[in-house]
């Protein structure tokens, strides 16, 4: 019989977890928290001091009842729920639901799921961390008064089925306010210039950019190019100067949960949730073949970028027998922003630096080896020292005036040679010839001007969205999926090529909150409530003294709401589909699986059809309109609107333009209109430039 019983979260990490503890332990696994306030109600007795009314969770009755009998057994109870403030609460609400002794219970925490990690957890057993607790219930109840006071509010106001969360209505204002700096953007002219010159000797010209007399000139407008273009006309050109240097690139630090969905995102193109997801296999284990179940990752929820020594010391020593002692980091790189409180936690690192991408690659789907490969080489990489570059810069002398052009050559990898962010795998370096000295004469072969005009910020992505939420100190690394996903899903915003834009029912809400509620939308006053719950696990302030001071304001703004706000209604939106029923033009509604078509006139008329976006292309066989679709498996794609009268289909998005070529239509790939026809081949940049001759 079992002597200790193990409780972990993850029923996946419980077969792992038993394999490296033997026949003594029986490892057992809560599914979560057991316990929790009701939904029914708020649960919070805000008359009496804010005392708890805690309810097992549905549903989860037999499975205490199957614990209660393991613990009455057990000599030891050791609880391994994850090592974070949600782990120790729910550690701690089963302390209170399993009914045996304290003295029989301990709290072990690993930061990877590996024999060593875990054997090592059982010998440092302690007892629970009730600042720890503290300061999740402490954000479990704000987010409890936040959203079961506002969202009856917005039901009366708006309509049924909306919410309103702490976390969530500031990341939905900071989207909003984005949108307002767009749509209130100005665009401003200005002019950029490059010259093309001849070097003796040379075949290939040298281009480089105007940069303006001793200081740097803008040009702003069509009537200042054209007098520098005259004056320039009349000038010789020689090198002024050449100079030679080195440049350093620091190897990046391992990540963190932020910026692991943030280079999820933009390298593989993952939703934050989708990111978490794959991570949490990672960490909870894989069946590799010839080990059984290992977690392949580190805990996934971290602010830090600290690395352990033993990992530290692993890593140098790989990278000295894979790469060379020059390869290996002089001192190891640490981030110099202000210490968090979940510093207690690594960085997400491999649980063993040689276990490669590769040789884990048949145990792991496409996704879960992708994520992997990006987490080892960003680790690895984190321990390897710097990249080098020659560098060379010239100046153009042309009367009172300049041009610069600057190249870089590698001359020693360091952590490429294993891992390269997307900024430097577009990046191309110049190469400038060898033979430009000073004083060495120059022929013009080209001026080639160019008109832009200033951008308006770029729309949040995910990726940028929790950057923003980092940097403002909302939220924690586990809030960050949580918070963007609830706002999608509350379509409050859409998500369209990576982009998110705000809703007709985001701006409805946001407008209410920020009227209504100017402080929970506040981002220093949420970003202060964030360093409140931090102290509150440093031990320094009591979880009620938090809550008593935010609560009494929330009550008064709900109560002024309630009376001053005036009921708005979303309508839906109508489109010049016609019912084929009842002839009424059809409006979009939405359901579980996204937008669909349906008649206004329901209850009468039930008649519903899919929803295809149109893309403003006519169908090169037809021309009725290219609409964009999804295959079963989600896969987008573009086809007809007449299909299957028409079978028009295509994976890249359609151009109205037409091949000059054949006469083919053209698809857009990145910033090309490509013709469809393979053995055409025409390409054509979307927005090219004409060069004007010297």
């Amino acid at each position: 019989m079992a002597k200790y019983l193990v409780i972990v979260e993850s029923p996946a990490k419980v077969k792992t977890i038993k394999k490296f503890l033997g026949s003594n332990y029986d490892v057992q696994a809560s599914n979560g928290h057991v316990r929790d306030l009701p939904k029914s109600q708020m649960g919070i007795d805000t008359e009496n001091d804010f005392e708890l009314k805690y309810i097992t969770i549905r549903g989860k009755g037999e499975l205490l009842t199957k614990l209660r009998k393991a613990a009455k057994k057990a000599d030891k109870i050791y609880l391994a729920t994850d090592p974070d403030r949600e782990g120790e609460a729910i550690s701690w609400h089963l302390t209170q639901a399993l009914k045996v002794d304290d003295e029989k219970m301990q709290r072990i925490t690993f930061n990877e799921i590996t024999k060593t990690a875990v054997k090592s957890s059982i010998k440092q057993a302690r007892r629970l961390n009730m600042n720890l607790v503290e300061a999740q219930q402490a954000r479990r109840v704000l987010d409890r008064l936040v959203g079961y006071s506002i969202s009856p509010l917005l039901w009366v106001k708006v309509k049924r089925g909306l919410s309103a969360g702490r976390v969530q209505s500031v990341a939905l204002r900071i989207i909003g306010d984005r949108e307002d700096e767009i749509n209130s953007f100005i665009p401003e002219e200005y002019w950029d210039l490059e010259g093309e010159f001849q070097v003796e000797g040379e075949k290939k010209p040298l281009i480089a950019k105007f940069y303006g007399t001793k200081k740097k000139v803008q040009i702003q407008n069509k009537e200042q190019m054209d007098e520098i273009l005259s004056e320039l006309g009349q000038c010789s050109y020689e090198v002024a100067e050449v100079k030679k240097g080195e440049r350093h690139k620091n190897a990046p630090l391992p990540f963190t949960t932020s910026t692991l969905q943030q280079e999820a995102a933009k390298t593989l193109n993952f939703s934050t949730q989708k990111t978490m997801r794959l991570a949490q296999q990672l960490y909870e284990g894989i069946d590799i073949k010839g080990n059984g179940t290992v977690g392949v990752i580190t805990y996934l929820r971290t602010d830090s970028t600290r690395i352990s020594e033993e990992a530290d010391k692993a890593a140098r020593e790989y990278i000295d027998s894979e790469y060379g002692k020059e390869y290996v980091a002089a001192v190891p790189k640490t981030s110099g922003s202000k210490q968090k409180i979940q510093d207690a936690h690594e960085a997400i690192r491999p649980t063993d630096i040689t276990r490669t991408p590769l040789s884990l690659k048949e145990s792991l789907s496409r996704d879960q080896y992708r994520l992997y490969q990006l987490i080892w080489k960003r680790f690895t990489a984190s321990r390897m020292s710097s990249a080098k570059y020659e560098t060379t810069s010239v100046k153009i002398s042309a009367g009172k005036y300049y041009f610069t052009v600057a190249a870089s050559r590698i001359v020693f990898q360091g952590f490429q040679s294993v891992y390269s962010q997307e900024e430097d795998v577009k990046k191309k370096e110049n190469v400038l010839a060898k033979s430009l000295t000073k004083g060495m004469p120059l022929k013009l072969l080209k001026l080639q001007p160019e008109q832009h005009f200033t951008q308006p910020p770029a729309h949040y992505t995910e990726a940028s969205l929790v950057k923003t939420l980092e940097e403002l100190g909302i939220g924690r690394p586990s809030t960050y999926a949580p918070t963007i996903t609830t706002i999608i899903k509350r379509r409050y915003i859409s998500k369209e090529n990576k982009n998110l834009y705000m809703t007709e029912l985001g701006e409805v809400v946001n407008n209410i909150m920020k009227q209504a509620f100017p402080s929970i939308v506040d981002v220093n006053f949420t970003a202060t409530m964030e360093g409140l719950l931090d102290c509150v696990e440093a031990g320094t302030v009591q979880w009620k003294t938090v809550v008593r001071n935010f609560y009494p304001d929330l009550k008064k703004d709900v109560e002024i709401a309630e009376k001053e706000l005036e009921q708005v209604k979303i309508e839906d939106e109508v489109t010049d589909v016609i019912c084929e029923e009842c002839g009424r033009n059809m409006v979009i509604k939405y359901g579980p699986h996204g937008r669909f078509l349906a008649c206004p006139g329901f209850p009468e008329c039930r008649n519903t059809k899919p929803y295809y976006e149109k893309i403003g292309v006519p169908c090169p066989i037809c021309g009725k309109d290219v609409v964009l679709k999804k295959t079963k498996k989600g896969r987008k794609y573009y086809g007809c609107e007449a299909n299957p009268e028409c079978e028009f289909m295509s994976w890249q998005k359609p151009s109205k333009e037409k091949c000059p070529n054949c006469g083919s239509y053209m698809v857009e790939k990145g910033n090309k209109l490509v013709c469809s026809n393979e053995t055409c081949g025409f390409v054509k940049k979307i927005q090219e430039k004409e060069p004007i001759k010297a």
